[in-house]
């Protein structure tokens, strides 16, 4: 359940308060941000589409309106207008094929090390097999183990059906738990 905090920040945003837009911008700009580089793997691009991003909702506030989810609102948001520049700029001719095309969105080292507390080569194996997993499969997990994210919200931001999300879920995790169950990886992890 999303706390009554975010709510009551993003109405005092929509009526005008410029320090509950501050508190927005200081609560998601980082996680949007990191969430945009998986996605468009360009510094540059992330941080000029979230600064318009950003702009664009505090021009607009009166439009928005009352949000269920503020986080699933702001992903959902950003994520449409960062891949609508991404199509512009490269002309591809549908968003999957930005995904498809892209290795972009993949897990690093550094971010498996903030969320756990691994081994460096237990860090680099989990890292290996999360980026076995296909485009689709990681961008669900990150949403839901890196971005805490609900099913029903990463759906929301994925634009596919809750079932989907479950069952994106369901094949990462069974892939990853053949992988760990296999020889090379139960070495790696000194589990003999």
């Amino acid at each position: 359940m999303e706390s009554s905090t975010d709510k009551s920040i993003w109405l005092l945003f929509i009526a005008g308060d410029i320090n509950a837009f501050a508190t927005l911008f200081k609560l998601y700009y980082s996680p949007l941000h990191n969430y945009g580089l998986k996605i468009s793997n360009n510094t540059v691009l992330t941080e000029d589409c979230l600064q318009s991003f950003f702009v664009y909702l505090y021009e607009n506030r009166l439009k928005l309106g009352n949000v269920n989810h503020v986080k699933s609102y702001l992903f959902v948001s950003f994520r449409r207008a960062l891949l609508k520049i991404l199509k512009r700029e490269k002309k591809f001719t549908s968003y999957e094929q930005i995904f498809e095309n892209s290795k972009s969105f993949e897990f690093s080292i550094e971010e498996l090390l903030i969320q756990q507390e691994f081994t460096k080569i237990k860090t680099t194996t989990l890292t290996k097999l999360l980026n076995s997993l296909t485009v689709r499969e990681r961008e669900a997990v990150y949403l839901k183990y890196y971005s805490n994210l609900k099913i029903n919200e990463i759906a929301e931001v994925m634009s596919i059906s809750y079932q989907s999300v479950l069952n994106t879920l369901q094949k990462a995790f069974t892939k990853l738990r053949n992988l760990v169950e296999s020889h090379e990886i139960k070495q790696a992890f000194n589990l003999n």
